[in-house]
């Protein structure tokens, strides 16, 4: 006997949406009963979103925005309200990527990751928040995404692991101004993720730990407890669970899916 749907009629704001685990998650959530407004750059719907929207034509909506903005923050989440009504839940997933050695890293580097990871997260997370107070809608929730690299600085990292730390803590900062509103905040620290992503990811260790190209992604696999990369869908089946009244009493957390990569 199959479950009843853990998330019917419930209005899900993804960002960082056009592929990879962003994606992962709308599917997870229309498998759900959600109804989906998920956010990327790209001025035109991209195409894993368009081919998703076919199979959900009147469950998925397409915005495109930049969180780096406070106008296009505010024009998304006005967006996604008149499609589908009241928020109940926000992933905040839309992040970038970049490292160099230390005593090379510059200042463009350093602004480009704080935009899009720390004050893009911050502003859609403010946002949104203050829709689901004004609009008192119950069983709302928030889930910032993380990373285990914001447990634990790497050398080649420095950037790119504050800016995930700063997530973790925003997000208990948040779940405690947010619990008298009976609204949850909680996190996910993903590990090594099979998406895209980490094909950039690897080329960049690639130039600077002079390896070829693929070996990075090969020896971070075979590193992990469990053995292999972690997988989009690994990532977006926690979200749902956060999503959902399954997670009712969960809230200031920040919880690790990679493979056994960190114990805490």
């Amino acid at each position: 006997m199959n479950a009843a749907p853990r998330l019917t009629e419930r209005h899900v704001l993804i960002t960082g949406a056009g592929g990879g685990i962003g994606l992962a998650i709308a599917e997870a959530c229309l498998a759900e009963g959600a109804r989906c407004s998920v956010v990327d750059r790209a001025p035109d719907t991209p195409e894993p979103v368009r081919l998703l929207q076919s199979r959900h034509p009147h469950a998925l909506h397409y915005i495109a925005a930049d969180v780096t903005e406070r106008a296009g923050i505010d024009r998304l989440v006005d967006a996604a309200r008149e499609r589908f009504g009241p928020v109940h839940t926000l992933v905040n997933n839309a992040a970038v990527f970049d490292m160099a050695p230390l005593l090379e890293s510059d200042e463009s580097s350093f602004d480009r990751l704080f935009a899009v990871n720390v004050k893009g997260m911050f502003f859609v997370m403010q946002a949104v928040l203050r829709h689901m107070v004004e609009a008192g809608t119950p069983g709302t929730s928030v889930i910032n995404m993380a990373s285990q690299a914001g447990r634990r600085g790497e050398a080649l990292v420095s950037h790119y692991c504050a800016t995930k730390a700063a997530v973790i803590s925003y997000t208990q900062s948040a779940a405690l101004a947010m619990a008298p509103h009976g609204i949850r905040v909680n996190g996910i620290s993903p590990g090594v993720v099979d998406t895209p992503m980490w094909d950039h990811v690897d080329a960049l260790f690639a130039r600077h730990e002079h390896l070829p190209l693929g070996e990075k992604k090969r020896r971070v696999g075979i590193e992990v407890p469990l053995g292999r990369m972690g997988l989009p869908e690994d990532i977006a089946r926690t979200a749902v669970f956060l999503a959902s009244e399954d997670a009712r009493y969960i809230t200031a957390q920040t919880i690790n899916v990679d493979g056994g990569n960190v114990m805490s």
